[in-house]
């Protein structure tokens, strides 16, 4: 589907596993340099200075890839396209957890460095929260870095701190924030 975002035409589609390869990532640009974050110190989320540059290596777009596939075969991954080029995606796990089996995974969300502030997160956000709804999950799970604009983009799309933490991310993410989205 076309979409136009901040002036700009993007296409945005679902991907399949054979679509999903190094090429796509061509281009594509993950940096964020991170400056304060949130922290849980005494039960309390507390803003703390932490700088440091977040990006990707080769054999962190070789695990990403390999992840994506996965996802494609069992739930679905989206990709935003601007002149055939990957500008954003996102990915949801089709499976449900939790107690009650009340939610569906967003494994991935991501903008390359010059899209980001021009819409392009809030579609795929959107597009993953309908898809999630569609296949039986009433939330969408976050595990979402600790960094306060990435915290600002979730809590501007309705997000809250999960009300039932998933021990597979805590142990894998110990900083991020658990957040949920209630469908």
């Amino acid at each position: 589907m076309k979409t136009c975002v901040d002036g700009l035409e993007l296409n945005f589609k679902s991907l399949s596993e054979a679509e999903i390869t190094d090429s796509l990532f061509c281009g594509f640009v993950r940096r964020q340099e991170v400056d304060k974050c949130f922290r849980r110190k005494d039960g309390l989320w507390i803003v703390e200075s932490d700088p440091f540059t977040d990006d990707w290596d080769e054999n962190d777009y070789r695990e990403l890839i390999a992840n994506l596939k996965r996802t494609a075969l069992n739930g679905i991954v989206f990709g935003a396209f601007a002149d055939n080029r990957l500008v954003g995606f996102c990915a949801v796990d089709g499976e449900l957890f939790g107690r009650g089996g009340k939610y569906m995974d967003l494994s991935n969300i991501h903008v390359t460095c010059g899209m980001r502030r021009k819409g392009v997160g809030k579609r795929l956000f959107s597009l993953a929260a309908e898809w999630a709804k569609a296949h039986g999950a009433e939330k969408l799970y976050i595990s979402a870095h600790s960094a306060i604009e990435t915290q600002a983009f979730y809590a501007s799309l309705g997000c809250a701190e999960a009300s039932e933490y998933s021990a597979l991310h805590t142990e894998k993410e110990p900083f991020d924030c658990q957040l949920e989205k209630a469908l």
